[in-house]
């Protein structure tokens, strides 16, 4: 149980199939309590609503209360969350959902507690219902075509906000995939975002993005910092700094770095997240000085830290930084050493941690094909791609996010879009390196089981698009040279970032572009690469 339970007095269960059929035999509800350690809405609901002694008795009374840290059980999270944390989930004891909510002080509480127990009594287990997303065996498949692209630059255009910048007119995300779709498609999008972000949602003092905004001028920014969303921004904005040469986005980059390397740094590797506290965030630096800093969760998951991983070495490969470099390095040596097993991934380093998560496999092995291409060092990359193939590809070729098992509805089939994305991009990056085209093949198959929803997708997703059009495009710029020499790191700079680079050791001395398996560009040395690259000889 996590350490926050103790200011709550609710006798909170764990999660797995007890207390389920605890509650089956007792003829009552399951009360699922989804927190995770960064939020401060979670904390002030454990003090507020399940400390307060009446409505703890009622829950222990009338319900099977399970408590779950959401980071530590994303399958949990991605069947049960409610949009956000706390997420606060009546369930039947075959675990389908009656009702639910996010944070609830103790009136509102009082009241939904009221509406569960009447709807149980008047409809028993009929009273739940499966989601949505869990109820199709497969998504919808298609194939792809040119207009996927065409149509995510179309909602860039339409959901641009003009004035302030970013997509939409509500609450601001980052939207870092956005982003880096916009960089080659529409630029001005792309860096004004890219400046709001850095104007807004930049820890000047401390490091760190938080997390987003919950105004259309970027502001009143949730101050929360977690890993996986830095490790993104830094990526984005190490791209920005590629295309644009702007100063800013370097330096926001490398801020971030610094962040990451040394308040989320856990001895081996990153740490998962940092708790936002506005009252800490509003003081002035000199009073920062003399107060405690926010908590630093130390848990070190496999994806957030492929995330990293992929992130810092993009910096590295921009900008020469060594520290960037270094601390990647050891990133990946550590995850790979203590959370890797024949190519199956474990989500973190603890006797109860799933295994073979789908989100794990994709970002992990999107850190390690980054690595190969920047450091030429690949690391355990087929493996941890020939272990998903195997066993998370089903018929039609989606991906599923775990096993077929679990309590509650985690036996249920779920495709997750954004883990297929990372997965495919990462693929195809891995068939370039490889030169087997069954990499590409599963990134086509996996990308296709979505293509019949494509129409249907908006900005936020844009990442799809991005991996469609490399699949349909290809674009490889191979080195004849090991890692690490003039002639790479120059190609490093100068490719498109879409681009898959490939280092050959065993090479010619020649870097040359393909596009598909034509040669459109070569070079010999880094100013004829970049003079047959722009045209500028």
């Amino acid at each position: 149980m996590d350490e926050y339970a103790r200011d709550t007095k609710v006798e909170w269960r764990e999660w797995g199939t007890a207390p389920f059929e605890d509650a089956a035999e007792a003829g009552k509800p399951v009360l699922l309590a989804l927190t995770v350690p960064w939020s401060a809405e979670c904390r002030a609901m454990d003090r507020g609503t399940y400390g307060e002694p009446r409505i703890a008795a009622n829950i222990n009374d009338g319900f099977v209360p399970v408590r779950v840290d959401a980071d530590r059980n994303p399958r949990v999270r991605e069947r049960y969350t409610m949009g956000g944390f706390p997420s606060t989930v009546f369930l039947t004891p075959e675990g389908e959902v009656i009702t639910g909510a996010t944070f609830l002080g103790p009136d509102g509480f009082r009241g939904i507690l009221d509406s569960v127990r009447e709807s149980w009594d008047a409809q028993g287990a009929a009273a739940g219902s499966v989601p949505r997303q869990l109820q199709d065996e497969s998504p919808p498949a298609g194939e792809l075509r040119p207009r996927i692209e065409e149509h995510m630059v179309e909602q860039l255009l339409g959901a641009f906000d003009d004035e302030f910048g970013g997509w939409g007119t509500d609450v601001k995300f980052p939207l870092p995939r956005t982003v880096e779709f916009a960089l080659v498609r529409a630029r001005d999008q792309a860096t004004r975002t890219l400046e709001a972000i850095r104007t807004h949602l930049l820890d000047t003092y401390d490091g760190g993005f938080f997390r987003y905004s919950t105004e259309r001028n970027w502001g009143n920014p949730r101050r929360e910092k977690l890993l996986d969303e830095n490790a993104a921004l830094v990526r984005a904005f190490a791209h920005g700094y590629r295309y644009t040469g702007t100063e800013a986005y370097r330096d926001a980059a490398q801020r971030t770095v610094d962040y990451l390397t040394t308040t989320l740094w856990a001895d081996d590797a990153f740490a998962a997240s940092q708790a936002g506290s506005d009252e800490y965030y509003r003081l002035e630096p000199s009073e920062r000085e003399g107060t405690v800093s926010p908590n630093v969760d130390e848990t070190v998951f496999a994806d957030r830290n492929g995330l990293a991983i992929d992130a810092l070495l993009w910096v590295a490969a921009y900008t020469d930084d060594e520290r960037a470099r270094q601390y990647a390095s050891r990133a990946r040596d550590a995850v790979c050493e203590s959370l890797v097993d024949g190519g199956e991934v474990a989500h973190y380093d603890g006797a109860d941690s799933d295994t073979g998560l789908l989100l794990d496999q994709a970002q992990l092995l999107q850190g390690l094909t980054t690595s190969w291409q920047v450091l030429g060092e690949p690391g355990p990359a087929r493996a941890v791609a020939d272990w998903t193939i195997e066993n998370r590809r089903q018929d039609g070729g989606a991906f599923r996010d775990g096993p077929a098992s679990g309590a509650g509805l985690c036996n249920r089939s779920l495709h997750p879009l954004d883990a297929t994305v990372e997965l495919a991009d990462a693929l195809v990056d891995l068939a370039a390196l490889t030169g087997e085209d069954r990499y590409r093949n599963a990134a086509l198959s996996a990308v296709e089981s979505f293509a019949g929803a494509a129409e249907r997708m908006g900005v936020e997703v844009a990442g799809y698009a991005t991996v469609a059009a490399r699949l349909q495009q290809p674009q490889t710029l191979t080195v004849g040279t090991e890692a690490g020499t003039d002639l790479h790191r120059a190609a490093l700079r100068l490719a498109d970032h879409e681009t898959t680079v490939v280092p050959e050791p065993d090479g010619d001395g020649t870097a040359r572009l393909l596009d598909g398996d034509a040669i459109v560009a070569e070079g010999a040395t880094p100013s004829e690469l970049e003079g047959a690259l722009t045209g500028e000889h």
